[in-house]
């Protein structure tokens, strides 16, 4: 199977895969399939690991159904495998009401690792939007992170996108701050 050939999006349904995804190794090994299939020590340079725990790592992936072999090759007679993920796209579960959203969690540990003097976009804005003006914002998020990312090459630096449109829940106030 090629990269061509993966389907649109994975839902991961199990425990054993939102096991897998919900550590941040293996989230970064993720990001790192996303684009174009690797090698286990291709994959242990670019996270940064040795190649036993990039094995382990990718081994789980792998049993969870969330990474793939696209191909192999023999070199020096032993087995090359390429890993690519098993989807273009992964969907998570809802983590429903007080749920930790792994996503979120893995996305402040990328921007708190990322390098301090690199350039950086991150912003908050606070919004008062009709249901209509949510959705369509929402869905225009969507469509411009979409287009980015069927631009994206390969061989340039990597960068991420997140993004995070929501409902807070309501404060409430005490009496004493009421007044």
């Amino acid at each position: 199977m090629t990269t061509d050939d993966l389907p649109e999006a994975l839902h991961v349904t199990t425990d054993e895969q939102l096991r897998a995804v919900s550590n941040l190794t293996r989230h970064r090994i993720m990001a790192v399939l996303r684009f174009e299939p690797s090698t286990i020590t291709q994959i242990a340079e670019r996270v940064g690991l040795a190649k036993g725990s990039s094995s382990y790592h990718v081994r789980l992936l792998e049993r969870a159904g969330l990474v793939r072999v696209v191909r192999t090759r023999k070199v020096r007679g032993v087995t090359e495998r390429y890993y690519a993920m098993a989807a273009r796209s992964i969907v998570l579960p809802d983590p429903g009401e007080g749920g930790p959203d792994v996503l979120m969690r893995h996305a402040v540990a990328d921007l708190e690792a990322s390098p301090a003097d690199g350039e950086r976009h991150v912003g908050m804005a606070h919004l008062r939007l009709t249901e209509e003006q949510f959705a369509e914002l929402g869905a225009r998020l969507e469509a411009l992170a979409n287009e980015y990312r069927a631009l994206s090459d390969p061989s340039l630096p990597d960068a991420s996108l997140v993004f995070a449109l929501f409902h807070p829940a309501a404060v409430k106030q005490t009496e004493g701050e009421a007044k």
